[in-house]
């Protein structure tokens, strides 16, 4: 444990952040999954929806540097082309 002041501080905001992080990593995962399931529907228009939404939530832990951005572009992008093939 801790003893310093600075390194007790460290500690506190380590814990907020870790929350912060894990529940925008399962807010993008619940999205992606909402996405995968309209493309296992079939419905192009209930995935595009789902994936415009997707996009937003991803692009926002992205700018927030929960996720890399390259990882989000990745994410985005294999979700894209996997609506384009429902066509």
């Amino acid at each position: 444990m801790a003893n310093h002041k600075s390194a007790l501080k460290r500690a506190r905001q380590n814990v907020i952040r870790q929350d912060r992080n894990k529940s925008e990593k399962t807010r993008v995962k619940n999205m992606t999954k909402s996405v995968l399931s309209a493309i296992e529907e079939k419905s192009k228009e209930a995935a595009s929806a789902a994936l415009t939404a997707a996009q937003s939530v991803i692009d926002k832990a992205s700018k927030r540097g929960v996720i890399h951005k390259n990882s989000a572009a990745r994410k985005i992008s294999r979700l894209s082309k996997m609506i384009n093939q429902l066509a």
